[in-house]
Formats: structure tokens, sequence, C-alpha cells
């Protein structure tokens, strides 16, 4: 495990949105740093269509939709 420097402000949106995802604050910059990094990977790809993708290979069976 490594230390990251983020700038201040960053820091504090960090803290802000783990509180409102109900995550730590290292738990909501690692989400934000896989999810940057999936996009990065799959320009095509949709913030959803990333998150969805994450879902299906965890098998999270979304409400409402039928298993493939």
């Amino acid at each position: 495990m490594g230390i990251v420097k983020i700038d201040d402000e960053l820091h504090e949106e960090a803290r802000r949105a783990s509180t409102v995802m109900c995550r730590s604050i290292n738990a909501q910059a690692e989400y934000w740093m896989k999810i940057g990094m999936m996009a990065e990977a799959n320009p095509a790809l949709s913030f959803n269509e990333i998150v969805r993708m994450q879902l299906a290979a965890a098998n999270v069976r979304l409400a409402g939709r039928a298993a493939a």
C-alpha cells in the first residue's frame, strides 16, 4: 500500500462524496481511480456502461432485469 498525494480541494471533494456514497474517503478515492482507469481503457463506454459491466463481472443481479 502506498501513499498518494492529492490536492486539498480534491481531498475535500472526496470527503463530501464519500459521505453521500457511504464510503470511507479512501474507498471513494479508490472507486474514482478504478472508474477513471476503466474509462481511459474503454473510451467508447459511458460511466453507466462501465458500472453495469463491473456489476455483471461481480455477478450482481440488478433489480428489474432478467438474468441473461
